[in-house]
């Protein structure tokens, strides 16, 4: 017996030692299933995450077959290009069509957009959907927001009416930017710091926490820069902060958005006289006395839900405010404070199935903006308090449907708006109010010819009203001194664009091109006349019709090891039939005249080779034909055309990262821009050659 358990002991021993490693083998296996399951699904979240985190930006931005014509940008496009300059100068040259200037003559500081040759108070301007464009003036401060292009993921620029928007309507174009996502990125830290010409400091950190297991994920930047300006006292102190987080459930997400930005500068927003740059290209002619300072605020809190394989909601509510002051030499130094609250609130349904893709969108939003001006030393009896109110609503509806080789496109948009100006107490004038309601209907095909070669056409008609500046001549407060002169509200009529853009685009392994015609014919375009108001403002007024036709190509090649170069030209033709010049002592009627500042010719062209897998060198060029200051076709004033070279060296080794941007490598001793006054031009000129440095440390 004994023996016989002995036996059966040696049996279930050796039954233990053959049955454990196939026990072991089977139970890695199943941890190693369930590993990949876990990351299979961690994946699959991440994916959902990430298309419902882009479902308010792809509302307002057209899809990759929209009948559009457009550039992206993505963050290897912008990276390599960005040194610390405000979001117009970093955009110059990168999309057709579009050119920038510095009031500084260097990089920070209050810089602007122009887009076919028409001025950024008329593109439409967003970020992550929120509309951007201040109501009253209809324009965006890019230098209240510092270092803001650092925390941009994407960039989007439409050209011609494209496709509807939240906000006011596009009449050039728009520019939609899409920041830093959150569920896509790693855990990551970055500090840069920068140094460079003319006193140029910058310093910035951000942190960006990745997808956490409890699902919550954030991003924060903090920023601060300075510089002297090329031009005597023109210098620049900024700081800001960008702050996002979110919750992503598997069918939500919850996300919260805060930017502020706060800029103090010595004012340069007068040109100089050619005469006087022949002598000294760094004059300023305003005072070390004449100052500005404001401080900018973006929060939004943005809800998305995914209600089905096939739709979506998302729905966010925004928060805009500004608050600040300038001194402005007159008579006396005068001290203008401005400050404004602007409540909104947007939505989006989408569906996507097979053939057929449908947005449907709503956007409103209120607006207050007091105005109010002292004389220093005096800064608690105003001269005057006045506030102008705007409400705004509107909708869209998009539709695509592709059926064969073909999709059609369908874009309509309905807005309401209304103004209310509230006068001074003691102005002695009654208060005023005007409501305009607009229908902007777009529609277009797009044909793929082959998998990377497609054909597009569209039409498109937008329609906007004008600026509070534009209804009342310039002036910042109305008053029984000037209120006749002004005339009504409705003295400026809304402006009405018909756009048609017909083009090809090709998309492969090695290479990618756009081109593109286009014919945009105005009515009752509210052009600028080259004049500035009291207050620096450019002043503007209706012309009966006008028309801005043109070509325009985009093309990047990748086709040899390591060397990637991107180029784009615009060619057009643009006149005002008839324009009548007032500033004289007696008018004077001109036709078939070119728009100021609008050149015929614009080119771009960049190259860039990576030596080795951490050495890079890129050039750049730009070019802008000469373009006239003034709407009367006279020759005597007109902006020179000009050529720039810059050029950037970079180093990555592991974590660190140097970058070395040299601009205006030729020593141009050309202008950016300017304008015409009392049968003088003035310019902007473009900074001398220059040097800035960026050291990056990566965690």
């Amino acid at each position: 017996m004994i023996r016989i358990a002995s036996s059966a002991l040696r049996r279930r021993s050796w039954a233990f030692a053959v049955a454990t490693p196939v026990l072991l083998t089977f139970s890695t296996s199943l941890n190693a299933q369930t590993a990949k399951d876990t990351a299979r699904a961690d994946t699959a979240h991440t994916t959902r995450a990430q298309r419902l985190e882009r479902i308010m930006i792809s509302a307002v931005r057209g899809s990759g077959s929209a009948p559009i014509s457009e550039k992206t940008l993505t963050q290897a496009d912008i990276e390599p290009r960005y040194f610390g300059q405000d979001v117009p100068l970093l955009l110059q040259g990168a999309a057709p069509s579009l050119t920038s200037y510095a009031e500084t003559s260097n990089y920070w500081g209050y810089s602007y957009i122009r887009l076919r040759g028409i001025d950024q108070s008329r593109i439409n301007l967003t970020l992550d959907g929120i509309p951007l464009n201040d109501p009253e003036d209809q324009v965006l401060y890019f230098a209240d927001f510092p270092d803001l292009a650092n925390s941009l993921r994407s960039v989007q620029v439409q050209r011609g009416v494209g496709t509807s928007s939240n906000g006011t309507a596009a009449y050039a174009g728009s520019i939609n930017m899409e920041t830093i996502s959150l569920a896509s990125a790693p855990r990551s830290a970055e500090l840069q710091l920068e140094g460079g010409s003319f006193g140029s400091k910058r310093i910035s950190g951000e942190y960006q926490s990745g997808l956490l297991p409890g699902r919550f994920a954030m991003y924060a930047r903090l920023s601060a820069l300075r510089t002297d300006g090329y031009r005597y006292h023109s210098g620049v102190d900024g700081r800001s902060a960008f702050f996002s987080a979110g919750y992503f459930g598997d069918r939500d997400i919850l996300k919260a958005t805060v930017t502020t930005g706060t800029m103090r500068d010595t004012m340069a927003y007068l040109a100089v006289a050619e005469s006087d740059l022949d002598t000294n290209r760094r004059i300023n002619p305003l005072t070390p006395r004449e100052r500005d300072g404001f401080s900018e605020r973006l929060a939004a809190l943005a809800y998305t839900r995914l209600l089905s394989p096939s739709s979506s909601l998302s729905t966010t509510v925004y928060r805009l405010s500004t608050s600040g002051d300038y001194d402005v030499l007159i008579d006396s130094l005068d001290n203008f404070n401005l400050k404004y609250a602007w409540w909104g609130v947007m939505s989006d349904w989408a569906y996507r199935r097979e053939s057929l893709q449908l947005d449907l969108g709503v956007n409103a939003s209120t607006y207050a903006r007091d105005h109010s001006a002292y004389q220093r030393p005096d800064l608690t009896d105003p001269l005057y308090f006045n506030t102008g109110h705007k409400q705004d609503a509107s909708g869209f509806a998009k539709l695509a449907y592709t059926t064969g080789a073909a999709t059609l496109f369908g874009d309509v948009q309905a807005r309401h708006a209304s103004f209310r100006y509230t006068p001074d107490v003691h102005a002695a004038i009654a208060e005023q109010s005007i409501d305009w309601s607009f229908i902007n209907p777009k529609a277009g095909v797009t044909y793929a010819l082959t998998g990377p070669l497609s054909l597009y056409a569209s039409y498109g008609q937008n329609t906007r009203e004008p600026a509070r500046s534009d209804m009342f001549a310039g002036f910042d407060n109305l008053d029984t001194s000037n209120v006749a002169f002004v005339g009504s509200l409705d003295r400026v009529k809304p402006e009405r664009v018909h756009d048609l853009e017909a083009g090809i685009t090709y998309r492969g392994t090695s290479f990618d091109a756009q081109a593109n015609l286009y014919s945009m014919d105005f009515r009752n375009e509210i052009a600028p006349i080259g004049a500035l108001s009291y207050l620096g403002t450019p002043l503007r007024k209706n012309v009966g019709a006008s028309y801005r036709r043109g070509i325009e190509a985009d093309v990047a090649y990748r086709g040899i090891p390591r060397l990637l170069v991107n180029a784009n030209v615009a060619a057009s033709t643009n006149r005002i039939r008839e324009y009548t010049d007032s500033t004289g002592d007696e008018p004077v009627t001109y036709h078939n005249v070119e728009p100021l500042l609008t050149p015929r010719l614009v080119t771009f062209e960049r190259a860039q080779f990576a030596a080795t897998r951490t050495f890079a060198v890129a050039l750049e060029t730009r070019y802008q034909s000469r373009a006239f200051l003034e709407n009367t076709g006279d020759a005597r004033f007109v902006l020179p055309a000009a050529f720039n070279l810059d050029g950037s060296v970079s180093w990555r080794i592991r974590q660190y990262e140097l970058l070395v941007r040299g601009n205006n490598l030729t020593n141009s001793k050309k202008y950016g821009s300017g304008y015409a006054s009392g049968g003088v031009s003035y310019y902007y000129v473009v900074p001398p050659r220059n040097l800035f440095v960026t050291a990056k440390l990566l965690f």
